[in-house]
């Protein structure tokens, strides 16, 4: 299992070019990939493409939403990253959290199997350089994205938690990256239906990212209680309510991995046994508090690489 380290608002409010010093720490410390989520702040593409021009490091989205982003815009943008970082692009994508797409961007959220299934079917062609002529239920979308440099295309992940939608990324995307999911979920749900809906398209391996917050310390109740505190929205919202009830957890504070150098390491394995393909580290707390996560983290990376 690869580790990779998130990058960006996960980690707190931050500027640009702290952004680029965590993406270059990532690369300097032996990091498989450096992860950017799109939340309200930052644009994790444009993030990426003046981060990751800098290095040699993979970089990757975890994921943006794209309710709000029209496929031939989402392909051009992706494109122009891809090219920014010489074809070391992997670009997640989610249908969004509901109460958000609706109540801050006025955008339907009904059928979001539907939605995202016509999504993709635009979005993989665009991406690999063809034209499009989609007129579907939910998008429409005629043309091509013509990108000097932006092949080969990146691969495709989709944030996906309930059973259509693992389907969905198994038979059209190259895998999934999940966010507060823990083992039990993974090794149970997660990676069972992706896996199998991969095999019955015919299609190879998915790979399977899984993303947590990560805090090596010796006070672990204090840093589950802000990890609770800061995250609460997952434990509100259905789409993670529905994976943390199927981990029997109260919230992201008990899928979370927290503790002493041993116990997180000891986590990560756990991770690894349930099928987890990549693993995305998103240092949790204070700068001394992911300072000393990284440099674990950095030691199992090189420890699994030996």
């Amino acid at each position: 299992m690869q580790i990779g380290l998130a990058v960006g608002d996960v980690r707190g409010p931050t500027t640009l070019a702290t952004v680029v010093d965590q993406v270059r720490q990532a690369a300097d410390s032996g990091f498989a990939t450096a992860w950017a989520s799109q939340a309200l702040g930052w644009d994790a593409l444009t993030a990426l493409a003046v981060a990751g021009a800098a290095t040699d490091i993979a970089v990757g989205t975890a994921v943006v939403p794209v309710p709000q982003r029209h496929p031939m815009m989402l392909a051009g943008q992706a494109l122009t990253v891809q090219a920014a970082v010489a074809g070391r692009l992997t670009l997640g994508v989610g249908a969004g959290i509901g109460a958000m797409v609706s109540g801050i961007f006025g955008l339907p959220t009904d059928r979001p199997v539907q939605r995202v299934r016509e999504y993709l079917s635009i979005l993989g062609p665009l991406l690999r350089g063809n034209s499009v002529d989609h007129r579907g239920e939910t998008h429409t979308a005629v043309g091509a994205v013509m990108i000097p440099g932006g092949q080969p295309a990146p691969p495709v992940l989709l944030a996906a938690l309930g059973p259509r939608m693992l389907q969905l990324a198994g038979e059209l995307t190259d895998g999934t990256a999940t966010w507060m999911v823990g083992p039990k979920t993974l090794a149970e749900h997660v990676v069972p239906v992706i896996t199998k809906a991969a095999a019955d398209a015919g299609k190879a391996s998915p790979r399977i990212v899984a993303g947590l917050p990560v805090c090596v310390t010796d006070t672990v109740d204090d840093v589950r209680a802000r990890i609770a505190e800061q995250f609460a929205l997952a434990a509100q919202v259905p789409e993670y309510r529905a994976t943390l009830d199927r981990e029997g957890a109260a919230g992201p504070q008990d899928v979370a991995i927290v503790g002493t150098d041993t116990e997180v390491a000891q986590a990560l394995t756990r991770f690894e046994a349930a099928g987890a393909t990549e693993f995305m580290a998103a240092p949790y707390g204070t700068t001394a508090e992911q300072n000393r996560t990284i440099s674990l983290l950095a030691e199992l990376n090189h420890a699994a690489e030996r």
